[in-house]
């Protein structure tokens, strides 16, 4: 019964509140069209301020990842985590997290691929994943699109945060999976 509840809310959901915004805009007579035209154009004007901000993330995780860098580090870092019981697998995935999602998702994919569906390497890497932002993609599109050039103590709240986040996901991974 709950589930047909769902469903039922998730289907028209959408369509509902499409419908009570056009309702108070006929209310309030505000030209719906040419208001819609006006938020199209303001989105395609942020969206060639952000290309630039976008290319540079892109570069910057494709030479990190052609040039072995991250690899590098984890052999570097490899005798660290085994003592406190880590997966290698792992480290890419936190280093990539905080650039970007569509990196973090392919490193992820490829722990998912070498590893089980069920390890507990797995299990942490999803864990990951949902635990931690995109940082740098955050502030450069976001506050790129805005013109904010000034943005350190964002760029610390952001790294903090996914600190946190990836030490409570193995805290975590290691309660419900060790």
């Amino acid at each position: 019964m709950i589930k047909e509840v769902v469903n039922l809310i998730s289907l028209w959901a959408l369509p509902f509140i499409i419908l009570l915004i056009l309702t108070f805009a006929i209310i309030r007579k505000v030209p719906i069209y040419e208001t819609f035209i006006e938020g199209a154009k303001d989105g395609v004007k942020v969206s060639f301020n952000i290309i630039p901000y976008l290319v540079a993330i892109i570069v910057a995780i494709s030479m990190l990842r052609a040039s072995g860098a991250i690899e590098a580090l984890s052999n570097i870092m490899s005798g660290i985590l085994t003592k406190i019981h880590l997966p290698i697998d792992i480290l890419p995935l936190t280093i990539v997290r905080s650039l970007s999602g569509s990196a973090a998702l392919g490193v992820f994919s490829d722990i998912i691929s070498n590893n089980d569906i069920n390890s507990y390497t797995s299990r942490l890497a999803a864990i990951m994943m949902g635990s931690s932002e995109t940082t740098f993609y955050v502030l450069t599109v976001y506050f790129g699109a805005v013109g904010i050039k000034k943005y350190r103590y964002a760029l610390l709240t952001g790294l903090s945060a996914d600190l946190i986040g990836i030490i409570m996901s193995i805290i975590v991974a290691r309660i419900f999976f060790a």
